[in-house]
């Protein structure tokens, strides 16, 4: 499936959940956040009936995402049966770790493939300061669960703020010299509360100096074009695992971006930045059958945005929180 600038749409985020046991300062405002309805939420079997008429299409690969979508209920048995839809070769998920260490192995029983791992800091102090809450410990112990239950290429997410955790940039990185995983690094962006709550990214080009000072000179990795991520990825010697880099204000990826997003309330978005996109869940309410809902989504994937505008002075952009869009 392409969209009208010829770009390859095989990869969908899926919100499962506006929920999280966390309360990070640039995804959620202090004084916490209006909880959507049950009702107004996707149900299991609307989001089974987007993945099937989105893998016919050829998306390929399914990320689930919050809030943080392991507090969903019967979370497990949607991996199982997005596992069983034909065309759908990835099933990933990207968590803030709190739970995993009761989840891990379940997870990997019931078809997972992959997980991230959002961690800002190895600080007690900085992470509780970040997310509000003092669970570093279990973030921790979810690192090693996830290990014993046999997944591999973990990813951990770190965007990282001026004066906050900057000398995390340092501490997760060590993580990858002796661990085979991948220690990302992503650019602050203004979507949700981040700028509001006085949080400033350090820019891309400062974390990657400090890191060669660090470890010395970088070695591209090479990476399949199929399926990745923006994610780019260098090995400094001696590294079991990997460094990346997703500056998408500073280096835009805009014309190799093969993602869309499908937020918890069934709204197809087709940019991070833009607001425009489709309701599914109206679609799925008012009767469509799966010819139209695979027309619908096919039509509105064609005319995905060109690019992002987060730099320019008035852009219109979407007003949803991050942990309402899903990252």
């Amino acid at each position: 499936m392409q969209d009208r600038f010829q770009r390859t749409i095989e990869y969908v985020r899926i919100s499962v959940t506006d929920r999280c046991n966390l309360r990070c300062r640039y995804c959620m405002p202090e004084q916490g956040v209006r909880k959507m309805c049950h009702e107004d939420i996707l149900r299991f079997d609307e989001i089974l009936r987007i993945v099937r008429a989105l893998a016919a299409l050829g998306v390929r690969k399914v990320r689930l995402t919050g809030g943080e979508p392991l507090v969903r209920k019967g979370i497990l048995d949607l991996i199982r049966e997005i596992r069983r839809v034909r065309g759908i070769e990835v099933i990933s998920l990207t968590t803030n770790g709190v739970l995993l260490p009761e989840m891990a192995a379940d997870l990997r029983a019931a078809g997972l493939d992959f997980v991230n791992v959002s961690l800002d800091s190895l600080d007690e102090e900085t992470f509780s300061f970040l997310t509000r809450r003092p669970l570093l410990g279990r973030v921790e112990e979810g690192l090693r669960a996830l290990e014993e239950a046999g997944f591999r290429d973990t990813k951990l997410n770190c965007v990282p703020l001026i004066g906050v955790n900057e000398d995390d940039v340092l501490k997760l990185a060590e993580l990858a010299r002796e661990k085979p995983m991948k220690v990302r690094y992503i650019e602050l962006m203004p979507v949700g509360c981040a700028y509001e709550a006085g949080l400033r990214g350090m820019p891309m080009d400062e974390v990657r100096r400090r890191l060669q000072e660090a470890f010395g000179a970088f070695s591209p990795v090479r990476q399949e074009k199929s399926l990745r991520g923006p994610a780019e990825y260098v090995q400094p010697a001696g590294f079991a695992g990997q460094l990346g880099f997703i500056d998408a204000m500073g280096h835009k990826f805009c014309q190799t971006c093969n993602r869309i997003r499908l937020t918890a309330e069934g709204f197809l978005k087709l940019c991070l930045h833009a607001g425009t996109g489709l309701d599914a869940r109206e679609l799925l309410r008012t009767g469509a059958d799966d010819r139209a809902l695979m027309e619908a989504l096919s039509q509105a994937i064609y005319n995905k945005p060109a690019e992002h505008h987060f730099l320019e002075a008035g852009g219109k952009q979407d007003s949803r929180y991050m942990y309402q869009v899903g990252g």
